[in-house]
């Protein structure tokens, strides 16, 4: 279990958990989303391949069309 920080709020995950895990576990699977770890934004390739550790910190930010 690891204790990360997601949006400003503690949340804990299951260990091994990757960002894609954690898109799928709050239903933010989209193509209108950008997530930022520890201060890097992160490539959409990567969301599968990059597992959470303790303590990151992650962003997650929706896009929204309007005018």
């Amino acid at each position: 279990m690891a204790k990360i920080q997601l949006n400003g709020k503690k949340v804990f995950i299951k260990s091994n958990y990757s960002l894609f895990d954690l898109l799928k576990k709050h239903r933010l699977i989209s193509k209108k989303i950008a997530i930022e770890l520890n201060n890097s934004i992160v490539p959409k390739a990567n969301y599968k391949k990059k597992n959470l550790k303790n303590n990151d910190k992650v962003e997650i930010v929706h896009f929204i069309g309007g005018g």
